[in-house]
């Protein structure tokens, strides 16, 4: 790692770019005109969350307290874990946790900085872990390894989609650094009460091992207030989900990046809440107008992602998909497995979807097992591909449900569970009528494939497959 990176610590570098563009449109307009010409590198991001109005002001203002709260942790008294986007921060507020998700930081730092995270995912090597493993994880915890981040007090992971590079990834961080660690485990099948038991019983381990690195017992009253909060959030991504059935879709593309990411940084919590009453405001607004979310007011084709997204600098692939009319069906990260979800109401699917009960401090701690174990990858990728409720299954049925014209796969080379299965899948999607494309790109890390080699060969899909 060259000694120019690590003069600053990393997250309040990150936390310093994200506060400064968050006031950007807080004066005039001119003034923010006039200052976008002094962040060409940052000027895309900025431009295309703020052009959300509402909406992307709060999404900047959530990111910014974010990693506010991740570098002023210790001085505030608070614990740090460092931990996945699989995993609800949910627990982790409730007991005064910050929860420093790799996934997340590593998406931002890839938006914003022209030189993404490629440092910080080489520095992973040189310290002796593996190049094939996820670049989600290493692009933010070689960071961490090499010392220029927060403080960290534990780290805290799942399996999700029983995903061996994800899960490595924090068990060689906690070796490295030596700090605590837990990792909760997902046996294949997801339903049944043996599995429900096993859920229960992890968790409460859990509950027991933050107790322990905190000193502090879990606060129910503290818990049950999260939890509501959250069951709040749900009913708002059911309707926003539900709206996005329309044709034209009235939400902009950027929302569905918006509602997941809002969910990894702060489910539970009202700084995610006012996200999303934001977002349905103006979906509602458009839906009532029968508009179009996508800035042209045309809408051409509507594609559903499989899996992640591409997590190119400024949003390209958000900008991609709204220049040439491609309405955005969102992707495995952005739906819920709430309850009440429009694709769990549609398809009978209550038994693999999770509720919330607050009644009392053992049904508070079976609704955050149920929540967690129901989150994207550990719900859909934790069997095999084509098992019932597994990945096939959900995506066909999503595609189906918002009228998908095609599904498109993207990853990174470190996804060995789905690389393993994809070209299969792809067969299964193809027969079912949907035009396939998978991307060959690393989402976050562009000297893979650079972003505009991975348009010029989607784009080439389209017009092969005859869709545009």
């Amino acid at each position: 790692m060259r000694k120019e990176t690590r003069e600053y610590n990393f997250d309040w570098m990150l936390w310093n770019s994200f506060t400064a563009a968050a006031q950007l449109k807080k004066g005039t307009e001119k003034e923010y005109r006039s200052m976008l010409k002094y962040i060409p590198y940052f000027r895309g991001v900025v431009e295309s969350i703020l052009d959300a109005g509402e909406p992307g002001q709060k999404f900047l203002d959530i990111c910014s307290k974010y990693m506010e709260n991740v570098i002023t942790a210790k001085e505030k008294g608070k614990k740090t874990a460092i931990t996945t986007f699989c995993f609800s921060p949910a627990i982790f507020y409730a007991m005064d946790i910050i929860p420093v998700c790799l996934e997340v930081i590593s998406v931002m730092m890839t938006f914003t900085y022209k030189r993404g995270t490629a440092e910080f995912l080489d520095y992973c090597n040189e310290v002796g872990y593996t190049e094939t493993s996820c670049s989600s994880q290493r692009g933010t915890i070689g960071a961490y390894l090499a010392g220029i981040g927060a403080d960290i007090d534990m780290i805290v992971t799942d399996t999700p989609g029983v995903c061996d590079t994800n899960a490595n990834a924090f068990a060689f961080a906690s070796a490295y650094l030596d700090k605590p660690f837990f990792q909760l485990d997902m046996p294949p099948d997801l339903t049944g009460e043996r599995s429900n038991e096993y859920h229960r019983e992890d968790y409460r381990a859990l509950i027991k091992f933050l107790e322990e690195q905190t000193g502090k017992k879990l606060d129910p009253e503290k818990l049950r207030a999260n939890l509501r909060e959250l069951a709040k959030q749900d009913e708002i991504i059911a309707e926003l989900e539900d709206l996005a059935r329309m044709v034209p879709n009235p939400l902009p593309v950027s929302y569905n990046l918006m509602v997941y990411a809002s969910r990894f940084l702060f489910a539970g919590m009202p700084e995610c809440t006012g996200v999303l009453e934001s977002m349905l405001e103006v979906a509602r607004e458009n839906a009532a107008k029968n508009i179009s979310g996508l800035s042209g007011g045309v809408e051409k084709l509507r594609a559903f992602f499989c899996y992640i997204d591409h997590y190119a600098q400024n949003l390209q692939l958000w900008k991609m998909l709204d220049i040439n009319g491609i309405c955005y069906q969102g992707n495995i990260l952005s739906r819920s497995w709430a309850h009440n979800a429009p694709h769990v109401t549609e398809y009978n699917k209550e038994e693999v979807a999770y509720t919330i009960d607050t009644t009392d401090i053992d049904s508070l701690i079976d609704s955050l097992a149920m929540i967690n174990s129901r989150m994207p990858m550990i719900k859909s990728i934790r069997g095999p591909y084509d098992a019932p409720n597994m990945w096939l299954e959900d995506t066909l049925g999503l595609a189906k449900l918002y009228n998908a014209d095609l599904i498109v796969y993207n990853g990174t080379p470190g996804c060995r569970n789905t690389w393993g299965m994809v070209k299969l899948f792809a067969r299964d999607t193809e027969k079912a009528g949907f035009p396939t494309y998978i991307m060959y790109a690393d989402a976050f890390d562009a000297r893979v494939q650079s972003w505009e080699a991975t348009e010029e060969r989607f784009m080439e899909f389209l017009k092969v497959r005859r869709l545009v």
